[in-house]
Parts: structure tokens; sequence; C-alpha cells
């Protein structure tokens, strides 16, 4: 974001998102007198909305899902001149994702494998970037839900399967449509993709809250679902999954967890 900050042309900026692109952008917006837009679908969680505007941005609903805001935030820089921020799309959201990996590389110490939620992939393809070149013997692992599976399908097919719908609880990996350029960046650093079921994200909900006093969103469970689900993989080894989000509805965390 600092990057795109620099440009004295600069002056306003969209996004599309349902959570944390959307946060950041407002939050680097505020800070540096630049307007911001947030673009998302109708059914985006509201206490990721609430946040996105406590942080100075304008947020526009569009009836349909993240796809649907992609496309709105892409006519409103097309119509306003304002700076298109993709995520994964831009390169800059995948460096930053990839400050992750560094911070694991250079504090964690020797690991075997890192498990990261898998939705547009800047996440993925930042901190996979990163250990491929620091620690190449890691295993990169991206995880998404069995419900919105287009980057894991695309993975395995090595070509962009969009999907028609999501069914998901995981509302900030749930996207249909693989960004190709993206997904060629997946396919040099990732080792594996791994499709979980929705019980499983809520154990993994479950035992972060339990055992570490935790209080996540689905998409950041998905790592520990991931394990769940395939234990004789990772048993014996050393495991990073990134917790990457608690923007949850309590009465949804309670109505899952108890």
């Amino acid at each position: 974001m600092a990057r795109l900050a620099d440009s004295p042309d600069f002056k306003a900026a969209v996004c599309a998102s349902a959570g944390n692109l959307g946060q950041a952008l407002a939050y680097s917006g505020q800070r540096r007198g630049i307007s911001t837009t947030v673009v998302a679908g109708s059914g985006a969680n509201p206490y990721k909305l609430d946040r996105i505007r406590a942080l100075g941005a304008a947020v526009r609903i569009v009836d349909g899902d993240i796809e649907d805001a992609r496309d709105l935030a892409r006519r409103i820089a097309e119509s306003e001149g304002a700076f298109l921020v993709e995520d994964s799309g831009n390169l800059d959201t995948c460096e930053g994702a990839g400050t992750i990996g560094i911070e694991l590389v250079e504090g964690v110490g020797p690991v075997d494998a890192v498990l990261v939620a898998l939705g547009g992939g800047a996440m993925a393809a930042g901190v996979g970037y990163v250990f491929k070149c620091l620690a190449p013997q890691v295993e990169i692992v991206g995880v998404q839900p069995k419900g919105a599976p287009a980057m894991a399908l695309s993975w395995r097919a090595r070509s962009v399967v969009e999907t028609d719908r999501v069914d998901t609880i995981a509302d900030g990996v749930a996207g249909r449509f693989p960004i190709p350029a993206v997904l060629n960046d997946l396919l040099i650093v990732a080792d594996h993709v791994a499709l979980v079921e929705e019980d499983s994200i809520v154990e993994g909900m479950r035992l972060l809250y339990r055992h570490a006093g935790l209080v996540v969103e689905p998409s950041a469970a998905l790592g520990v679902a991931a394990i769940l689900e395939d234990r004789s993989r990772y048993r014996g080894k050393r495991v990073v999954t990134i917790i990457c989000g608690a923007n949850v509805i309590p009465a949804d965390f309670e109505r899952w967890v108890r």
C-alpha cells in the first residue's frame, strides 16, 4: 500500500473485500488522506463492514457475492478514476502477505510445513514465495473449504476452474473466479492444496478456542481443519498454520463452537 500511495496521482482507491483487504485499505487510506471505497457482497459479515467504516472507508453493498463486488469495484475504478486494489491481482498484496513468511522464517525456527488459508491466493502466494526462497524444504499447503473449491480445483487442473456458487461458513475465502496470474504463482510455490469439510472447520475453531483461548473466524481455522482430516500427513512434524482473522459474529461463533 505504501508504494501505491507514493504516486502523486493517487487520490482515491477502491477494492472489493469481505474483510481483511478492506480493513487494510481503509487503514492505509485514513493514514495518508486517501479516499477509499470498499465494495462488499450482500452476505458480507456486518462486523467486518463496521470495522471498515470505523477506519474511514465508504462501504458499498452489491446484491451478490464477492465476485459481484469485484465487478462493481472495477466499474467504480473506471468511472471515478480510483486506483483499483485487487486482492492477489495486485502484487503489493502478495508482497505484504509475504512479510508473514519472513516473520516465520526468522522467528519460529525450523518447521516442516506451513498451512495457509486459500481464497484469492495472495497470502499463500506471498508466504509460499518467501519459503521457496529462504527455506525451500518446507512444504507449503493451501487449504480451502469444499464448499468454495475454485482455486484448489484450478491448482489441481493446472488451469483456471470457475464455480457457479459457494456454500461455506468461511466467507473470507469464498471466491468463484481465480485470477490466472495468481494461479500461476501457486503452481510454483504450493506443494499441496487440501479441501476440508465444514464440520472440520467448526472443530478447528472449537479447538483454537478451548486450547488457545482464541476466537477466530472460520477462514482462520482452515489449517487446523486440514490437520484434523489428514493426521497421518502431519504426525511427528512441526507444523505452522496462520491464524488469519477474528472477524466473526458472536452469535454465530457461539452456535458453532458451543
